[in-house]
């Protein structure tokens, strides 16, 4: 099976100021690697677009998805597939690279969304899916401010449906996270885990496909560095990939 993961992915800049003297310094970073890595020693081709990358190179129509069992993105916004360079700078009409998700979906593709910063609303609501054709398509409700919740003291999800796909072979000896974003539960769709009153991870069928929503972080920092060392870290998204792929 192939998939296609876009985001993870951000630029650093730093100004440091020595007495009267000051200068910059900036660093790119990727944070898919954890994840990437399971997914292709569980032997699921993996094609990665970091969020820069993904502004130009996205696929723009359904058909072009097709290529693809399973589109995941994780921790970058809409407006980086809204706003192609060809209309944010040149003024020129592009296709609604978010519909021709829904429509690649509803076709019979697979969709997962997993949380952070700027993942379903995000930090200062930034991330704006909510009303979107990502948000129409999603197995969770989204808020419409900033949905971040810090757990600095360490959260745990508790488990709904254990006997979910996804779950299978997975320890039921979560590890703890630190944060997540608030989604809420979407009649017609499963939730599997919760963290009190809000979804943990949903799931369920949209159209002909299948859409999954993972609340927190891949990768540190809300995916605490226990979460990434966790002995069901490769199953558990392995089995979200072929799920969503229909491979199980």
């Amino acid at each position: 099976m192939k998939l296609l993961f876009a985001g993870e992915s951000w630029m650093t800049f730093s100004t440091h100021v020595k007495g009267f003297d000051q200068f910059t310094t900036s660093k790119y970073e990727e944070g898919a690697w954890c994840l990437l890595n399971v997914l292709k020693k569980g032997g699921i081709e993996v094609d990665y677009l970091p969020c820069h990358v993904a502004a130009e190179e996205f696929p723009d129509t359904a058909g072009k998805l097709a290529a693809y069992d399973v589109v995941m993105l994780s921790d970058i916004g809409s407006n980086t597939l809204l706003l192609h360079p060809d209309t944010f700078e040149r003024g020129a009409k592009r296709p609604n690279r978010l519909a021709a998700i829904r429509d690649y979906v509803a076709g019979g593709g697979g969709f997962a969304m997993m949380g952070g910063y700027m993942s379903f609303q995000g930090i200062d609501a930034k991330a704006r899916y909510a009303a979107t054709p990502i948000g129409e398509m999603l197995p969770v409700g989204l808020l419409a401010m900033d949905d971040r919740l810090e757990t600095p003291e360490g959260m745990t999800p508790h488990i709904v449906m254990p006997a979910h796909p996804v779950l299978r072979n997975v320890s039921p000896d979560w590890p703890h996270f630190l944060g997540y974003n608030v989604l809420r539960p979407k009649k017609g769709f499963d939730v599997i885990a919760t963290c009190g009153d809000d979804v943990f991870m949903a799931a369920g069928n949209y159209g002909k496909g299948r859409t999954f929503a993972f609340a927190s972080d891949v990768a540190p920092h809300w995916g605490s560095p226990e979460f990434v060392a966790w002995e069901s870290y490769g199953t558990l998204f392995n089995n979200i990939a072929r799920w969503l792929a229909k491979a199980q």
